[in-house]
């Protein structure tokens, strides 16, 4: 037995490392310490993309709480003197709190009390609470309400024969709140005011089917582009074909109003920009895109005309020249999400396809990429809301949401879902408080995102409005 003991020392001491002698001071390690953990803030700069976009949910009161914890903690501790709370997720501002309290984290000084100039806020000396003067007025300050988007939809409608094709465009609303819808062969129209729905062609007698509608800036006509290559353009009021244009040798699934001139774009790759007021043969040949062109839209000042093509390429054309004044090839898949922003000059944004997923953002006065993200799905569409600077934008693969984020942080400020396909179709209300979705399940919904008042109960009954007429 003593052998075997003395043996399984040895084979021990043979495989085990030389041991380090060590005198009888104890020197603590800090290496494992993990400082972050301590000052939670210094860890936010460390965070993936997604996870700032979960974290910077601005809809939910618990962000709020925790912001106003945080300067509680920051006031008892470090002393920061800070009196009002915070935005939960303005970068500005949450720097400016750090610089406020950064000074003071491994500096040792002695405070000396100061009489307040403002008596009546003052704490009495009699009180039993621990906070300090600050403290109670960073309590007392008044708190912006949380807002709150509806995560239902207000109204649902049944669309039969709603194409599930990322290229075409098939859903827009009017300045005079009516919606066009293009289902198979006819194009409906639906009053917000009244919720009447009237059929306003059909296509089916040519043979021919609608890929894609258009208002004009006044909501008296819509265009519609079809399979065959025409573009036809409808009195709506009078319901009745104005004219028919040619000049396309392929479907036209892009329409664009520029006052009284119309662009349109087709799979035969040329943009076509032409006067309704003149004969079809004034137009103008746009050609820089290789593929289909799948997204056209005007700058807010009608100067410049943003378009997005199959070959991924944005291409930005202005009132007179013939070839493209900028181009930018970042995008890796089609580019059909395109929106112009109404608050900032120039502000031009984009979404690219299911091998891209990423929203771009371009300042057309200088050329120069501004910043991207990456939404984690196909992006369909893009629109910004005529009251603050945000903006909407809508996608298929492969989760199927819609998506409001803050510009320019890109922070998410609500996602949607309820579509069971992808959401190809946007359009926004003339009020600009509203959106309609549509996607390949055939319905469209109507959610609250950019409107002060949000409705929070759910429709109980799908309205099929669009098979009233056969």
């Amino acid at each position: 037995m003593l052998d075997c003991f003395l043996a399984s020392q040895s084979l021990g001491a043979a495989s085990s490392p030389v041991s380090v002698k060590s005198g009888d001071r104890f020197i603590p390690t800090r290496a494992g310490s993990n400082w972050s953990i301590n000052f939670h803030y210094a860890n936010e700069n460390c965070r993936s993309p997604t996870q700032n976009h979960k974290a910077k949910d601005g809809s939910s009161d618990s962000s709020k709480d925790a912001v106003a914890y945080a300067a509680l903690l920051r006031n008892e501790l470090l002393g920061a003197g800070i009196e009002t709370v915070p935005e939960p997720h303005t970068d500005d501002r949450r720097h400016e709190v750090f610089a406020q309290d950064s000074y003071s984290l491994f500096r040792y000084t002695v405070h000396t009390k100061r009489v307040p100039c403002d008596h009546s806020n003052e704490v009495s000396p009699f009180s039993l609470s621990p906070l300090s003067n600050k403290s109670h007025k960073l309590l007392r300050s008044p708190r912006k309400p949380a807002r709150k988007i509806s995560k239902i939809p207000f109204k649902v409608l049944d669309a039969p024969e709603l194409q599930d094709d990322f290229y075409l465009n098939l859903v827009d609303w009017s300045a005079g709140n009516l919606l066009s819808v293009g289902l198979g062969a006819c194009v409906y129209l639906w009053s917000a005011c009244t919720s009447q729905v009237t059929r306003l062609c059909d296509l089916s007698v040519d043979g021919d089917s609608v890929t894609s509608v258009c208002w004009n800036e006044r909501g008296s006509l819509v265009a519609v582009g079809t399979h065959k290559g025409y573009v036809q353009i409808w009195d709506a009021a009078g319901g009745r074909k104005l004219t028919c244009l040619e000049g396309h040798s392929a479907r036209v699934g892009a329409l664009a109003w520029n006052g009284e001139q119309l662009s349109s774009g087709s799979r035969d790759r040329v943009i076509l920009q032409r006067d309704v007021r003149t004969p079809p043969c004034a137009e103008r040949r746009l050609q820089g895109h290789r593929q289909e062109v799948c997204g056209l839209k005007w700058s807010p000042d009608h100067q410049h005309l943003a378009s997005g093509g199959n070959d991924n390429k944005l291409l930005v054309w202005n009132s007179s020249s013939l070839v493209p004044v900028q181009q930018y090839s970042d995008h890796l898949a089609a580019v059909k999400a395109i929106a112009w922003s109404p608050h900032q000059h120039g502000l031009l944004a984009s979404g690219g396809g299911t091998a891209d997923r990423c929203l771009r953002f371009w300042n057309t006065l200088t050329g120069q990429a501004l910043q991207s993200t990456d939404t984690g799905s196909q992006v369909c569409n893009l629109a910004w809301s005529k009251h603050a600077n945000e903006l909407v934008s809508t996608h298929g693969y492969s989760q199927n949401q819609i998506l409001v984020w803050k510009y320019p942080s890109l922070t998410q400020v609500a996602k949607l879902t309820g579509h069971s396909y992808r959401v190809l179709y946007l359009a926004v209300s003339p009020d600009g408080e509203a959106i309609v979705t549509g996607a390949g399940d055939e319905t469209l919904r109507f959610w609250n995102v950019f409107s002060k008042t949000r409705c929070t109960k759910e429709s109980k009954s799908v309205l099929n409005l669009f098979t009233r007429i056969r």
